[in-house]
């Protein structure tokens, strides 16, 4: 069977940016036939997050990521549904899940390794189980729960950056239905931080790229920052934790500015600010949802519960076509999307 498939081109160098010609599509064929235990699918949905990032370097700089390979295929979140069966779980028909989902249009896969969807569970909304209620919404839900000791009636302000990203926007609102009073969100654009503050709860949102952020901070942070939900990393993470208080927490989520950068995971602070880290007895603990999956089953439940009550506002940037992955990758990294990257890969 002849198919489409998106495979690593070139690798953009440990300090560069990658580039849609990183990936080219190409065709290939997979197997006429099935063997017990497989199962045929056909991809609908593929996700591009930000840890791809790494992947595209011969090192990941990780123990827990394996780097993709040049002009083999990349793999990632993905969406299909079964098209034929072998597997005594599945049947044709069945929405099925993956964290290592091949970027092809059709692949042949260990039904073992699938994860059957429930669409009702989202609304019929499947893309939904590769952002706010599959890995991203995990992160952001246990992250917040595991690492930044919200307390409902403790009065605390918690402070998002990369708000509007897929885990960003999440992060803000999950904190609020967890028990912040206040939540503020740093983004890139006036559009960005409107969509924050008038679609998602927050309560007030800084475009890091217009005045200085310090004094927005100030203003809009009052009583100081109690739990700050880090997806950026560099100058934005060091401005908000001088602002933290004795005590507080820093939910380190990701480090997007750095991910172009040689520098290791999670990337040490500067001295004046780890100094400030240290005096004012705030947890920086690296954060890996993957040690938490135990915890996976109830978290999911818990987050389609508040898609299904309208608690959590999902947005999603959606790309047509295996063909335009490489350019939906350049975008997302150069944080021209607003919520969960999803690419469309057949209807």
């Amino acid at each position: 069977m002849i198919i489409q498939r998106a495979v690593l081109n070139s690798r953009p160098g440990k300090n560069g940016v990658p580039v849609a010609e990183n990936f080219r599509l190409e065709q290939s064929t997979i197997a006429d036939t099935i063997q017990v235990g497989q199962v045929r699918v056909r991809t609908l949905y593929l996700s591009v997050d930000p840890y791809m990032r790494c992947r595209m370097n011969e090192d990941t700089g990780s123990d827990y990521l394996l780097p993709w390979q040049l002009s083999e295929v990349a793999d990632g979140g993905g969406i299909g549904v079964v098209e034929e069966s072998k597997h005594d779980n599945l049947a044709k028909g069945d929405f099925v899940t993956s964290f290592s989902w091949p970027w092809q249009t059709v692949a042949i896969l260990d039904g073992s390794l699938l994860q059957k969807l429930v669409p009702q569970l989202v609304n019929g909304r499947l893309s939904y189980f590769l952002g706010a209620a599959g890995i991203t919404g995990l992160t952001a839900l246990l992250g917040i729960r595991e690492k930044g000791h919200v307390a409902a009636g403790a009065n605390q302000t918690m402070v998002v950056s990369g708000a509007a990203g897929a885990c960003g926007s999440l992060a803000g609102q999950i904190g609020r239905l967890e028990g912040c009073s206040r939540v503020v969100g740093i983004a890139g654009t006036d559009e960005k931080c409107s969509i924050l503050v008038q679609e998602m709860g927050f309560d007030a949102a800084i475009n890091y790229k217009k005045g200085n952020v310090a004094e927005q901070l100030r203003e809009l942070c009052p009583g100081g920052v109690d739990v700050y939900f880090d997806n950026v990393g560099g100058d934005i993470s060091d401005t908000v934790i001088s602002q933290m208080n004795q005590n507080s927490h820093i939910i380190l989520c990701g480090q997007i500015s750095q991910y172009n950068k040689d520098v290791p995971y999670p990337p040490p602070l500067p001295p004046d600010i780890e100094k400030i880290q240290k005096e004012r007895n705030i947890t920086r603990e690296r954060f890996l949802v993957l040690n938490y999956m135990d915890k996976q089953e109830a978290s999911v439940l818990q987050l389609c519960q508040w898609i299904q009550e309208g608690k959590l506002k999902v947005r999603e940037t959606v790309v047509e076509g295996l063909a335009n992955i490489g350019a939906a990758f350049q975008s997302m990294m150069n944080g021209g999307n607003i919520g969960k990257q999803i690419v469309s890969v057949s209807k």
